[in-house]
């Protein structure tokens, strides 16, 4: 099942995503929540009415008629580990390590699958990440890796735009991580009995076309489910939050010379099963 937020006529609602058009929950059963996090905080009491829609409702609301915005708008937290493909640590010159390395990304910097990624004022330095990211399905702590698929609510594409300058600019990544607009994702939401093996599927991102990253989620040196267990050890995770969970290697910053995004050029992450998320970079005013 894909769940999307989308916007239409000034109005954000949920909807189920079906080839081309979405059934809307405000139009078809209004008394669902209109927003994620709540819907992902309710799933165990609605998962039964959400999942009869489609035999219920038809998909009458063309995407190509609505907005759609981040799957989950307003996350009370995001979360990102660096340095999880072998190739982009090797490419990094770092050491593969051996305890994850994280780091968040501020909520006030997430962003549409298809909106504008802003360069801002103070840097030029902005630079592209395909990832998967995964949404957290209920409240949780001290999760063992062997429980933590029941705890991921779904899937989506991301893209960890990183200001390449004050990332480095000090032993800690938060600002240059936190710009407005560096966390785009989704398109939608894919739960998990639509998705399959999390960590079986291809990565791409193309950069006006030209392929800079492709990969695998089965080169995750940590994955995913190892990623909840070690960061549940240290904070309560939450129904809606977002974990980014590394990018390959094709990095620009990496490049010889670097290859830093440039106003007008378009970032596109590609993931199997999930989809696509396409954003143009344009200068911040």
């Amino acid at each position: 099942m894909k769940l999307a937020t989308f916007e239409s006529g000034g109005r954000e609602s949920i909807g189920i995503v079906i080839g081309d058009a979405l059934i809307d929950f405000a139009r078809a059963a209004p008394d669902l929540p209109s927003d994620m996090r709540d819907l992902i905080r309710m799933w165990p009491q609605v998962e039964q009415t959400v999942r009869a829609l489609p035999s219920q409702a038809q998909a009458d609301v063309p995407l190509a008629d609505v907005h759609l915005l981040a799957p989950v708008p307003r996350p009370q937290k995001i979360m990102a580990i660096g340095l999880n493909y072998a190739d982009h640590i090797a490419e990094s010159g770092r050491e593969k390590p051996t305890v994850q390395t994280w780091f968040s990304k501020m909520p006030s910097a997430v962003n549409g699958p298809y909106d504008q990624v802003l360069i801002p004022k103070v840097s030029s330095q902005v630079d592209y990440e395909a990832e998967l990211v995964f949404i957290v399905g209920k409240r949780c702590r001290h999760v063992r890796k062997e429980e933590a698929a029941s705890v991921v609510f779904g899937y989506c594409a991301g893209n960890d735009v990183s200001v390449r300058d004050w990332q480095f600019a000090s032993g800690q990544f938060v600002l240059g991580k936190s710009f407005d607009t560096h966390a785009p994702f989704g398109p939608w939401i894919v739960t998990p009995d639509g998705l399959g093996d999390p960590h079986a599927l291809g990565v791409r991102c193309f950069v006006n076309g030209e392929k800079r990253q492709e990969s695998n989620t089965r080169h995750l040196v940590f994955d995913v489910f190892a990623q909840i267990a070690w960061i549940s050890q240290a904070m309560t995770l939450e129904p809606g939050d977002v974990i980014y969970t590394g990018t390959p290697a094709g990095v620009g910053f990496a490049m010889k010379p670097p290859k830093f995004l440039k106003a007008g050029e378009v970032v596109r992450v590609e993931i199997d099963h999930i989809g696509a998320i396409e954003n143009r970079v344009t200068l911040e005013l």
